[in-house]
């Protein structure tokens, strides 16, 4: 793949990340802040006896330029770097075109950058939590996030090796079950944190982690959607009308031979 065809596709997938940052958060405006609303409201009925700090950035910034911001941002970031592993997985992951290609690395993504870390360490509201260990918290969910990253590249480059000696469907099962195997380890001996107190409503903290795997399902849903049917209007020629004419030469060229 030459030099003009990757910075192509590479705009390609910034605009697909865009777009799909843009509904990612309309997801996370109308179903994430108002759970977050809710436990905000929550937390601070919990520290009125403690006295709350002075606000740096107000509450409605954070729901609207703040998110806005966040969102878009991270939306084209990952599309940068997808379309980066689209040049590179293309061709090399069996027989499959631009838009199979593009929802396989959107699937694999979701799967290996937020669902898998996300069973071990979920998303919290405010008010859920200690903050003393919010640090440790938040190194050990991106250090579960390179795991299951490395995991998942590792799978790959294993099955495409066992490939020839066991046949692409057994290679397949056999990589994807040793990534669960290891990251079945890494669920057990990394530590867990169960800091939900006993105050807090069940159902607001499931909401809001429905919301927030809402929000990533949709916009590496509608990546993958978007920037296979872009890269196939870029990579695939389509069918050029026939000449007029062409046809009676070809049938004349036929009967002289």
């Amino acid at each position: 793949m030459n030099s003009i065809s990757v910075r192509a596709l590479l705009v390609r997938g910034m605009l697909a990340g865009l777009v799909a940052g843009a509904l990612a958060l309309a997801v996370a405006y109308f179903l994430g802040e108002s759970r977050v609303d809710a436990a905000i409201a929550l937390e601070e009925a919990h520290s009125h006896d403690h006295g709350g700090g002075e606000e740096l950035v107000s509450r409605t910034m954070q729901s609207t330029a703040g998110l806005a911001t966040g969102v878009l941002v991270f939306g084209v970031a990952i599309g940068g770097i997808a379309a980066l592993v689209f040049c590179y997985a293309l061709g090399r992951t069996g027989r499959f075109g631009p838009r199979a290609t593009a929802a396989l690395i959107a699937g694999a993504a979701l799967l290996a950058v937020y669902v898998v870390p996300f069973l071990k360490y979920p998303a919290n509201p405010p008010a859920v939590g200690n903050p003393d260990t919010i640090g440790r918290r938040t190194a050990l969910f991106f250090l579960m996030v390179a795991l299951s990253v490395l995991l998942a590249v590792a799978a790959v480059i294993l099955g495409k090796r066992l490939a020839p000696r066991l046949g692409a469907w057994n290679a397949t099962i056999a990589a994807a079950a040793g990534y669960v195997l290891l990251i079945g380890l890494a669920y057990v001996f990394l530590p867990s944190f169960n800091e939900v107190g006993k105050d807090f409503p069940a159902t607001l903290l499931w909401q809001f982690r429905l919301a927030t795997l809402a929000v990533q399902v949709t916009l590496w849903t509608t990546f993958g959607l978007l920037f296979g049917y872009l890269t196939e209007r870029l990579l695939v020629p389509r069918a050029q009308p026939a000449r007029a004419g062409s046809g009676t030469a070809e049938r004349a060229a036929a009967a002289a031979r």
